[in-house]
């Protein structure tokens, strides 16, 4: 039985330093897939844009700037409070998303007692297939 930990929020899409626009979002998490969560934009609309990254991405970037490539984290404060700042690219562009320190790090953290750090092969169940398969 695997186990799903979701979260809507809103995250802000930052066009400029001046402005910025809503983005409804959800992130999301599975035990049969450990490694990963699963970011999706604009929920309700037709076309919603899914990104997928490590799990370890977001947990190191709520305390410092990491990652590399399509997917940056960075905790940032706007208007006196805790932000994360999220830089992806990809070949259709470029974007910066703001999103609220507090409400990612209580779902991180669901995460992380659904499936302690560390414990992600397990879930796998890797080593039983392999027992498996060399035991015939």
């Amino acid at each position: 039985m695997h186990t799903v930990v979701e979260r809507e929020l809103e995250l802000r899409l930052i066009l400029s330093p001046e402005r910025s626009i809503p983005v409804p979002a959800r992130l999301g998490y599975r035990s049969d897939d450990p490694f990963a969560v699963h970011v999706t934009f604009h929920v309700d609309s037709e076309f919603p844009v899914h990104w997928t990254f490590a799990r370890e991405l977001l947990v190191e970037g709520v305390f410092r700037p990491c990652g590399q490539g399509d997917v940056r984290v960075w905790p940032t404060k706007a208007e006196g409070r805790g932000v994360m700042l999220m830089a992806l690219s990809s070949p259709d562009g470029d974007a910066l998303l703001e999103a609220p320190a507090a409400q990612v790090s209580v779902w991180l953290e669901r995460t992380l007692r659904v499936v302690p750090p560390g414990t992600e092969r397990e879930q796998l169940g890797i080593d039983d297939a392999l027992d498996q398969l060399l035991a015939r």
